[in-house]
């Protein structure tokens, strides 16, 4: 006789069939220590704090800084050659305040009419657009320049000014008169701040040119009391300023060269101030994305108003991006080697952050303060991680 087979057994076996046609789930383990991570999130916000509520100090400071960092070669230089480190930083920064001022002096009348021409070229760009569509302008613009002309006919004629109502005060509002005095004072306030700012960012750069190495041999100092410690600190020091002024120095190349290409075919072409266009391509090259931007859409204005054609305002603006394109693309990957490459979103991110933290400086700030945080990550052990997210 055959023994039935129980139900239950094949019950269990079936289960068992069932979970193993069913994928694994891969579970990633990673012990999160809360109270560390809130104080680091707390960390971070008192830091961001910290900069914005000090960027009166901390502006000039990183001026200072990047400005001894982009300069210390060239003293280095000075020094080999015996002069003293005080005479050839002094030497070169007067040289270079010099020079600027010279350029800024003989360029500033050709600045000024470039800047009043930009409205106008701003309102003629828009008719020509509208034009194109097949558009006038709008009724509601219409009405405004008739009741604009109709006033200032009632205002030569003499016309009465309409009697107000009974029982109710009659109320004239008087502009203010100019006062020459006031605008000049604001004027000068502006002009001593600036003057004060440019000269702490200048005697900032100066001394920590002059120290020279002083504060690398205090931290070499302090870093441990084995000889192998100091060795590996002096070495990191050393790569991480190595990195920072090749990454400096190929910024004031890039953007010279960007610079004085601009300015030469814009004078091929026949374009006006292509001096200024030159100057400001070569300043804004430093801010990444939003630079070449605002260079490409001046330049096509200017273009348009003088030429008064969309094909060359197109034709100058095609010129402008295909000059910064080449730079960033090939030029400057291939100037700062791997090492210096940075991802383009955090790039870009981080040049959205500086800018709302510092403004214009940040924009102009941005992309050197994130290199430095790469190389010093990139050398110390436990930032590592941080180092990889900010690379390429």
């Amino acid at each position: 006789m055959k023994k039935k087979r129980s139900p239950r057994g094949k019950g269990v076996r079936d289960k068992s069939r069932v979970e193993t046609l069913e994928p694994a789930v891969s579970v990633l383990r990673m012990p999160v220590d809360v109270y560390s991570v809130s104080l680091a999130v707390l960390a971070v916000l008192a830091v961001v704090f910290a900069l914005h509520w000090a960027r009166a100090v901390f502006i000039p400071l990183m001026l200072g800084v990047m400005i001894s960092y982009a300069l210390s070669a060239p003293v280095n230089l000075m020094q080999k050659w015996h002069i003293p480190r005080a005479i050839g930083a002094a030497v070169l920064l007067l040289a270079i305040v010099g020079g600027t001022g010279t350029a800024v002096y003989s360029l500033g009348d050709d600045a000024g009419e470039l800047l009043a021409t930009l409205p106008k070229a701003a309102h003629k760009f828009r008719l020509a657009l509208l034009k194109e569509r097949g558009m006038s302008e709008g009724t509601m613009e219409k009405v405004q320049k008739a009741a604009t002309q109709i006033e200032r006919a009632a205002s030569a004629a003499g016309a009465p000014a309409p009697s107000a109502p009974s029982g109710v005060t009659r109320v004239q509002v008087e502009k203010p008169r100019l006062n020459i005095k006031d605008y000049l004072w604001m004027g000068t306030k502006g002009a001593i701040g600036f003057a004060g700012q440019l000269s702490m960012v200048l005697f900032l750069a100066y001394f920590i040119m002059v120290s020279g190495n002083t504060f690398r041999r205090k931290m070499v100092r302090i870093a441990g009391p084995t000889l192998s410690e100091k060795k590996i600190t002096l070495r990191v020091l050393d790569e991480i300023t190595e990195q920072i002024q090749r990454y400096l120095l190929v910024q004031i190349f890039t953007s010279v060269l960007v610079g004085v290409v601009t300015w030469l075919v814009f004078l091929w072409i026949g374009l006006e101030n292509a001096a200024i266009w030159g100057i400001a391509a070569g300043v804004f090259n430093t801010i990444p994305y939003l630079g070449p931007v605002i260079v490409t859409g001046g330049t096509s204005l200017v273009a348009f108003l003088q030429f008064g054609t969309f094909s060359m305002a197109l034709l100058v603006a095609g010129i402008s991006l295909l000059i910064t394109s080449l730079e960033g693309y090939l030029l400057t990957p291939w100037l700062t080697g791997r090492a210096g490459r940075m991802n383009p979103l955090v790039v870009f991110i981080g040049v959205l952050f500086w800018g709302w933290l510092w403004g214009v400086w940040g924009l102009l700030l941005g992309v050197p303060i994130i290199m430095i945080i790469k190389a010093v990550c990139d050398r110390v052990e436990d930032l590592k991680p941080v180092g990889e997210l900010l690379g390429d």
